[in-house]
C-alpha cells in the first residue's frame, strides 16, 4: 500500500506562513487526487483541501478558504500546502491521503501519511 509522507510543520505565531509538502510514490501521483486534512486533540479529521489532475481542479474547506494554497510538482511527486495567516484555530496535526477524486470525506481516501504537527501560538 502506498504511503504519503509529510513534512513542513512547525510551531509559528499567528499571522504566520507555513509550506507542507506530501511526497508520493510516482505510480500515486500520477493517478491520483490528493488533499490534505487535519485532526486537533479530541476532534474528528477535518477536510482542508485537495487537488485533482491533470486540470488540477482544486477544492477548499471554508475555513481556510483565501489563505491556504494546494499545488502541485511532477516532477517531485510533491503536492504542497501554502498556508498564509495562520490561526490559532488551525492547530493541528496535517496528513495528506490519495482519492480518486475531490472528496471531502476522509473515507474516500487511502494511503495516509504519518502526519505533521502545525502549532499555530496567539
Amino acid at each position: 500500500q502506498v504511503q504519503e509522507v509529510e513534512s513542513g510543520g512547525g510551531l509559528v505565531q499567528a499571522g504566520d506562513s507555513l509550506r507542507l509538502s506530501c511526497t508520493a510514490s510516482r505510480r500515486t501521483f500520477s493517478r491520483y487526487a490528493m488533499g490534505w486534512f487535519r485532526q486537533a486533540p479530541g476532534m474528528e479529521r477535518e477536510f482542508v483541501a485537495a487537488i485533482m489532475w491533470p486540470v488540477d481542479n482544486t477544492r477548499y474547506a471554508d475555513s481556510v478558504k483565501g489563505r491556504f494554497t494546494i499545488s502541485r510538482d511532477n516532477a517531485k511527486n510533491t503536492v504542497y500546502l501554502q498556508m498564509n495567516s495562520l490561526k490559532p484555530e488551525d492547530t493541528a496535526k496535517y496528513y495528506c491521503a490519495a482519492a480518486n477524486g475531490l472528496y471531502s470525506d476522509p473515507r474516500d481516501y487511502d494511503s495516509w501519511g504519518q502526519g505533521t504537527q502545525v502549532t499555530v501560538s496567539s
